[in-house]
């Protein structure tokens, strides 16, 4: 049975140990020499870079807008990172500064995150929408299957990406309305007529 002793039992138990010779003889080594680091090339930033990886911050924008802004937030956060350079990341840029020129390969990373989420859900929505039979209407409850279906729906509806809006070169109808302005009665002429 092995429990704890004190350094001194231990001490005198391999000295006991040592002065009886056996096939299982105790070696006591030197010291260890002292251990020179040296400097060698390093991997990832260099010293003194405090840029935010792209990795991350490609991370940080898929959480923001997949799982909604708290959890980017949260998830930049613990990383040491602000909640206005979390926004600027859910928006393809690398910073509050180039908010409106956003980098492609964040944002394509972005879009494409929301794209397999899309599809994830609409797969899992058209699997409950498969699973109200006639069968589990008549002995189920359709509350439960008709709320997957819903969830499933309004996850689609907010990740996809906006519908194109026309642009103003379109064929579409434009409707140019002037108002009219407003003349002073002195402003016109007056012409006495005799009865």
């Amino acid at each position: 049975m092995m429990g704890r002793v004190p350094a001194s039992v231990f001490d005198k138990e391999i000295i006991k140990d040592a002065s009886h010779p056996s096939d299982n003889t105790v070696e006591i080594l030197p010291p260890a020499k002292e251990v020179e680091i040296i400097d060698s090339p390093r991997k990832g930033r260099k010293n003194g870079d405090n840029q935010v990886p792209e990795g991350l911050r490609k991370l940080i924008g898929e959480t923001y807008e997949i799982d909604g802004r708290q959890s980017g937030i949260d998830l930049a956060k613990r990383f040491g990172i602000s909640a206005s350079s979390a926004s600027a990341y859910a928006n393809g840029s690398t910073s509050t500064k180039s908010y409106n020129s956003p980098v492609p390969a964040i944002k394509s990373h972005i879009i494409k995150s929301k794209e397999r989420a899309v599809k994830r859900a609409s797969t899992t929505l058209n699997q409950a929408l498969a699973a109200i039979t006639q069968e589990k209407l008549d002995y189920a409850d359709p509350k439960d299957l008709s709320s997957i279906a819903k969830d499933m729906s309004a996850i689609i509806k907010n990740l996809e990406p906006p519908a194109p809006t026309e642009s103003p070169d379109s064929k579409a109808p434009q409707f140019t309305i002037y108002a009219p302005q407003f003349r002073d009665e002195r402003s016109f002429e007056v012409i006495n007529v005799s009865e």
